[in-house]
């Protein structure tokens, strides 16, 4: 009797512990499944605010797992959370009850993420003093041509002026666009292979003269740092300071274009730099 007594006890505390476990599970799902579903995953993937050093950790987590670390990317800027196996709980929760919308978020990081090589602007090998700074700026109004919202980061340079800094190619890829534009001054647009698009503005003048169509790689030399743009007629400059307009943009799975924040790639990027001979 006591044995049997014994056997229903572990047999309802398994069952406890199992309904514990669903009820857990199922809780995560629906939170999973209202961000997938709502407009914060829209507004997390834009934001795009993973600290450079985490994401290192998650190239490191892809090594011994079937999970990439742009599903842990996806899982973090979902969740919150860091740790390997916290994320792989959600990610397996993620692709069990929403894997198509999961998979569409991944390929939208992979075009922010996956081929980015090389910081935009060189180090000089010459001379130490000329830096560059940048902050996260993205979103911030401005007013020239309406009311509107920064749609990218600015990258100062320590020393004002134009044609002195040059600007490199983030990416391999193609050119789209390139030339005047009454906002972006002299200009040059470039699609990545994983289909990241990513604009350099306010350009001084460019390196070669490209077309559309070309092919570009990582680190090729683009054009020079000035300060074009902001005016109606073609040339103009002196409208604000010698800095970089980087813009990054990426399709959802509707074909609607939409802009990410460049700030978090800018700073992973920062020690993958470049060194230029300039001064």
């Amino acid at each position: 009797m006591k044995k049997q007594l014994w056997i229903c006890v572990l047999a309802l505390s398994a069952i406890v512990c199992l309904i514990v476990s669903l009820t857990g599970s199922l809780q995560q799902a629906a939170k999973i499944a209202h961000l997938l579903e709502g407009a914060d995953t829209r507004g997390l993937l834009r934001q795009q605010q993973v600290p450079a050093g985490l994401y290192e950790a998650f190239c490191g987590y892809e090594k011994d797992s079937g999970y990439s670390r742009y599903d842990y990317l996806l899982g973090y800027l979902a969740t919150g959370e860091e740790g390997q196996r916290e994320l792989e709980g959600y990610l397996g929760l993620l692709y069990e009850y929403k894997a198509k919308k999961a998979q569409e978020l991944v390929r939208e990081e992979q075009a922010i993420w996956a081929d980015i090589a090389y910081f935009p602007i060189p180090l000089s090998g010459k001379d130490s003093t000329l830096e560059t700074s940048f902050e996260n700026s993205w979103m911030f109004d401005r007013s020239f041509g309406g009311n509107r919202g920064h749609e990218g980061t600015d990258i100062m340079a320590s020393l004002n002026q134009r044609g002195h800094y040059p600007v490199v190619s983030i990416t391999d890829g193609v050119v789209e666009k390139v030339g005047w534009l009454k906002l972006g001054g002299y200009r040059i647009g470039i699609r990545a292979p994983s289909g990241g698009y990513f604009y350099y503005a306010h350009l001084y003048d460019y390196a070669r003269e490209f077309k559309e169509g070309d092919q570009v790689k990582a680190g090729e030399l683009l054009g020079f740092m000035g300060d074009s743009g902001y005016g109606e007629e073609e040339g103009t400059v002196g409208k604000f300071a010698v800095h970089l307009h980087l813009g990054i943009y990426i399709e959802d799975e509707t074909g609607e274009e939409m802009s990410v924040n460049p700030y978090w790639v800018l700073k992973w990027l920062e020690g993958r730099r470049l060194k230029y001979q300039f001064s």
